[in-house]
């Protein structure tokens, strides 16, 4: 024990550096990969791009026609609320799988899916909720539809909705998995194969 005290008492040469810096020299003791492991470590930021791309189209036709003020052409009223209520349900089950299954297997050796990640989740759906009640209310006729009010419904979390699409898929890429994962262990994880 008290050689634990003494180690903890040492300077750490490291403190005062941002945690760039550490990243950076972590990544320079690694290895370089071959394109073959490069291609099994970033399988998983891939296919969870390709996911997020469908979020990110759909966000942007939405939010373009509310900062434009005029609905895609030949999209009718129904279709457009449509469009937006499918965002809601995808979004939704996406992370509900997420925080089920893949945040806790991977929680398990990264802190980002333990924290950061999941604390997004839950600002943005903070924001989802309201959107969807919105349009809902819309489409039973309980409201009527405006662009500009569905902007301000989507105006509190589209910031933290864009920078979790882009985090998510940073903290799944080669460069960082390789830091807690070995290419066998990817190839053995269930989302590899279900994604």
């Amino acid at each position: 024990m008290a050689g634990n005290e003494t180690e903890a008492a040492k300077p750490d040469p490291a403190a005062g550096k941002d945690d760039s810096s550490k990243d950076k020299a972590e990544e320079e003791k690694l290895p370089q990969l071959s394109a073959k492991d490069f291609k099994i470590y970033n399988s998983l930021a891939e296919t969870m791009d390709h996911f997020h791309n469908h979020f990110r189209s759909t966000w942007t036709l939405l939010w373009t026609a509310c900062t434009t003020n005029k609905r895609p052409r030949g999209m009718t009223l129904k279709q457009f609320i449509d469009a937006g209520l499918a965002f809601v349900s995808q979004l939704s089950m996406h992370h509900s799988i997420e925080e089920r299954h893949v945040f806790p297997y991977l929680g398990a050796r990264m802190p980002e899916f333990r924290g950061d990640l999941q604390g997004q989740h839950a600002q943005i759906h903070e924001g989802l909720d309201r959107f969807e009640e919105y349009l809902r209310s819309c489409r039973s006729g309980d409201a009527e539809f405006e662009l500009a009010v569905l902007r301000g419904h989507m105006e509190g979390w589209g910031d933290v909705l864009w920078r979790h699409l882009d985090d998510e898929v940073r903290a799944l890429g080669a460069e960082n998995m390789r830091r807690y994962w070995s290419v066998e262990e990817i190839k053995r994880m269930p989302m590899y194969h279900a994604m």
